[in-house]
């Protein structure tokens, strides 16, 4: 396998002391024993819930050359047989390996961050950059504390692209993370009501994101959405981050990366974009306005990495929604096939309203619009009022039958959209048998909720209970 890091540089870089006889090098960096592979030296970070150092021996067990460990934790492993490097703390370690990642990469660095797409618009990147060369991102939605410079460790030497997505609950924890990545284009994907519990309002939410701008090498990129109502303040923060290069995407004729049209188109979107003044049409594998708006913002920051931008939208007709951001499934129920759409992995006000406008342009034919809705999490004292205010865009979206569950989606049961069957039930369980029994052949089934909240067990029982289209013939 191809060496990630040989062994000097990595003891160089993390300041350790050897324990044991050590490999000539790791071919990956891991912190976690159930996806460690052969050859990855293991960090045994102390987390919230969980102490790595409790997991060294199955790490060994799984093939570990390497354990990184802290100066504390070594006379209790001192008796495992695998070479250590020891460190005062194991996840400042980490940090001081991922800032020799950037330091030696020749890579194109974006960084990514938002209320809602920043993990479709990263996958978007990866898709479409590795038509042009070879890409590194993130690992699913390693985003925090621990999963940036986590991916930034990991990022081989020979890399043309790499791809961060950048989260955050509360102000002040994406300065630190954008300083580490330093990247070349930092892009905005939009402000809204997430994690609005931790701040006063959508203003504060935009000077967290904003934050990203800090961290911009000398000579590059702001991209931030020009349809967001938030966009002067945060082209106001790339300013004053001393970002000269500023740019903006979305629907607005003022951008100058537009989407200037788009038609459904199957299971995506026929669209027309426009990228520094040239027209280009293509598809988006994936349907919505929504995904529409991610693409054309990967589309421009690959642009502004150097890419061609034709290229670029030409790979993204393949492109597939993840597993609880949007994919599709054809499941086959009494000789017929409904769809299942699967959103169960984030919920806010805005991505729940995307979600919504993209259920009601799908052709419902001779089966039913349904609705399963759970709690969008951390919006705090606006909890109550922003999910019952889910009633007008469930009524705009043409719903023929709408299911809720949650402490949370109580406020919408209390005032629940006219002339629309709704079900409540108080928890998954609950609800998994009445959906299990209502769904029937022609119906569009989406689900859609905080990912915390257990939803995605309602996706795994339909998927479970009904065999997929391709599974077999289907009758008439």
């Amino acid at each position: 396998m191809t060496m990630l890091w040989e062994i000097e540089p990595l003891v160089k870089a993390m300041g350790a002391r050897p324990f044991g006889a050590l490999p000539e090098g790791v071919t990956g960096i891991s912190i976690d024993t159930r996806t460690l592979q052969p050859g990855d030296a293991f960090f045994a970070i102390r987390g919230e819930r969980f102490d790595g150092h409790d997991f060294a021996t199955a790490a060994m067990a799984a093939g570990a050359s390497l354990l990184v460990v802290s100066q504390e934790k070594l006379p209790a492993l001192g008796r495992l047989s695998v070479p250590k490097l020891v460190v005062p703390d194991v996840l400042k370690a980490l940090y001081d390996l991922a800032a020799a990642a950037r330091q030696r990469t020749h890579a194109k660095i974006i960084a990514v961050t938002g209320s809602a797409g920043k993990t479709t618009t990263k996958e978007m990147l990866r898709h479409a950059l590795s038509s042009v060369g070879s890409v590194h991102a993130a690992d699913r939605s390693f985003n925090n504390h621990w999963g940036v410079p986590l991916t930034l460790a990991r990022l081989p030497v020979d890399c043309d692209y790499a791809v961060f997505e950048i989260g955050m609950n509360h102000a002040g924890e994406i300065e630190p993370l954008a300083k580490l990545v330093r990247p070349h284009i930092a892009l905005i994907t939009l402000i809204a009501a997430a994690h609005l519990g931790h701040f006063k309002n959508l203003d504060e939410i935009a000077r967290a994101k904003g934050e990203i701008f800090s961290g911009v090498v000398k000579g590059g990129h702001a991209l931030i959405n020009r349809d967001d109502q938030r966009s002067k303040i945060l082209s106001k923060m790339a300013v004053e981050a001393g970002i000269k290069n500023i740019w903006t995407f979305g629907e607005n004729a003022r951008a100058q990366l537009r989407l200037v049209a788009r038609e459904p188109q199957g299971e995506g979107s026929a669209v027309t974009i426009k990228v520094a003044g040239e027209e280009l049409a293509g598809r988006i594998g994936a349907p919505g306005r929504h995904m529409a708006l991610d693409a054309l913002a990967a589309i421009g920051a690959g642009y502004l990495a150097g890419a061609n931008p034709a290229r670029l939208l030409g790979s993204l007709d393949q492109f597939d929604a993840g597993e609880g951001r949007g994919k599709r499934h054809r499941l086959r129920k009494e000789g017929g096939l409904f769809t299942l759409i699967d959103e169960s992995y984030n919920a806010n006000p805005a991505s729940m309203k995307a979600a919504l406008d993209l259920l009601s342009t799908m052709p419902a034919g001779e089966g039913r619009r349904i609705a399963v809705l759970g709690d969008m999490l951390e919006l705090g004292v606006h909890s109550a009022a922003l999910h019952a205010a889910l009633a007008d865009l469930i009524t705009a979206s043409g719903v023929d039958v709408l299911l809720i569950g949650g402490e949370e989606m109580k406020a919408l049961a209390a005032r629940p959209p006219a002339g629309i069957d709704v079900e409540y039930r108080a928890s998954v369980e609950e609800m998994e048998q009445l959906l299990l029994d209502l769904v029937r052949p022609g119906d569009m089934v989406m689900v859609k909720s905080s990912k915390s909240t257990g939803f995605s067990r309602l996706v795994e029982a339909l998927l479970r209970h009904f065999p997929a289209a391709g599974d077999g013939p289907v009758g008439a």
